[in-house]
């Protein structure tokens, strides 16, 4: 598991952690937080780096997008989904395990 404070997370702004070894990438949307796998199934780039919109990010890469809730490809050139991970958020403290 993996604590961030939810003040440390700007809107729309992607961020990579890292969980057991594995890179995460983590968007704040108004009062919710997401967690997903940060390489696209398309190709070896960092999600992270990528634009958000509301409820999905678009890879920088091919622009394949992606939904944050259940990490489904939206578009192409991905096909296949990314995990996501569970997020609890308790007052200031966001844990994703």
């Amino acid at each position: 598991m993996i604590e961030l404070k939810l003040s440390d997370l700007h809107e729309n702004t992607p961020v990579k952690v890292e969980l057991n070894g594995k890179d995460l990438c983590v968007v704040r949307q108004g009062s919710e937080v997401f967690a997903i796998d940060d390489i696209c199934s398309h190709a070896e780039a960092s999600l992270s780096e990528g634009d958000v919109t509301p409820g999905k990010i678009e890879c920088w890469l091919h622009g394949a997008e992606f939904d944050l809730r259940s990490g489904e490809a939206l578009t192409p050139p991905a096909i296949a989904p990314v995990a996501t991970y569970s997020v609890t958020i308790e007052g200031e403290s966001v844990k994703i395990s």
